[in-house]
């Protein structure tokens, strides 16, 4: 007999990327930061008094949300710690889309969303993005016209790489009726002479949410530490209502802490990344792939035959390369692939030169 309630019954859960067991396989899947976190979070960790896990942690994990708030020159009640970017996610849906209600999307994004959604029991409406990745011209009117409570967008977008230029965003964040949810996993991965930063925007558009995360660009993606930024009318219901008590534990504050710290050396990893990320693009070009142009720390890459992706996919594995396969009409030609470092980027270009036909 089954207990769960039908809608869930009905809907399909997440589908995780593949975490590997073997530390010879070279693991291009995931979009973690190839690099390693600063030496301050061991420094952190071996510090840690264990005693104090006796005691709950800061329930608004509040030394950490002032560091973000002074980083990005915020009132502290414009910044709420999360357990993740995912529950930065489900909050929001929580606390702005009632069951029922409609929550929008441009297609593809996250694949998190429609389960969110379905656990919810909220309406998901989509638009298509353009060729080029970006949301069509009258994405606002017709999420407006849908009632659309929260819209969604994924900047830089995944699983393309494109960034949407911060005046694109202002617009949307202006014409929505609703609240406009930027997940910003990837900006750490922007080149820096784009000057791209949405967080000016926030003192002039009251509907607008910005999600970080510490996995990608903090190399922190074991310890599952996120916030958003808004105005104050949006982060106050769901730092005191909708967000779980005691949301971040007591030692990811304290690792997450000293990683957002030491910027210094989340820039030297982010550099790291872009200059593969360049290497690598340049790479796969010459061997016949469509590279999107990317501001994240992974590259979409279109196959010359569309049918064989799967088949690349499947052989680099079998050369002990894990990269990322989507079998989803737009995605069926490509692979995404996550800029490793060096040596790990090397071993896919050669078993590309291999096996690519």
């Amino acid at each position: 007999m089954s207990y769960e309630r039908d809608r869930v019954r009905r809907m399909a859960g997440y589908v995780y990327g593949e975490q590997l067991d073997d530390p010879r396989m070279v693991k291009l899947n995931t979009n973690e930061n190839a690099y390693p976190p600063s030496p301050a979070v061991g420094e952190a960790l071996a510090r840690f008094d264990a005693a104090q896990l006796r005691r709950y942690p800061s329930a608004a994990a509040d030394p950490l949300r002032r560091l973000v708030a002074e980083r990005f020159a915020l009132d502290g009640d414009q910044v709420v710690v999360t357990n993740g970017g995912d529950e930065a996610l489900r909050l929001a849906l929580a606390t702005f889309v009632d069951p029922s209600a409609v929550l929008a999307i441009a297609e593809p994004s996250y694949s998190l969303l429609p389960v969110l959604a379905g656990v919810q029991s909220c309406t998901m409406v989509s638009a298509p993005l353009r060729h080029n990745w970006t949301p069509p011209p009258d994405f606002a009117e017709r999420m407006n016209a849908a009632g659309a409570k929260l819209a969604c967008i994924v900047n830089p977008h995944a699983p393309s790489g494109i960034l949407l230029e911060a005046n694109a965003v202002a617009a949307l964040a202006e014409e929505l009726d609703g609240v406009l949810l930027v997940d910003e996993a990837y900006v750490d991965f922007v080149d820096p002479e784009r000057g791209h930063d949405l967080t000016p925007l926030l003192a002039a558009h009251d509907n607008l949410l910005l999600l970080r995360t510490l996995s990608k660009g903090y190399a922190l993606a074991g310890l599952r530490v996120g916030f958003l930024l808004g105005d104050v009318g949006l982060i106050e219901p769901i730092r005191t209502k909708t967000r779980d008590s005691y949301n971040v534990d007591a030692i990811a504050q304290a690792l997450a802490a000293a990683a957002f710290a030491d910027i210094d050396h989340a820039r030297r990893s982010w550099q790291a990344v872009r200059m593969e990320r360049r290497r690598l693009a340049q790479a796969l070009r010459a061997l016949g792939f469509g590279v999107t142009p990317s501001q994240t720390n992974f590259l979409l890459c279109r196959a010359q035959n569309p049918s064989t992706a799967p088949e690349l996919f499947k052989r680099l594995r079998e050369r002990s390369i894990v990269v990322r396969y989507f079998e989803t009409p737009r995605l069926a030609d490509c692979l995404r692939i996550t800029v490793g470092r060096p040596g790990e980027n090397d071993a896919l270009l050669d078993a590309l030169r291999e096996i690519a036909p």
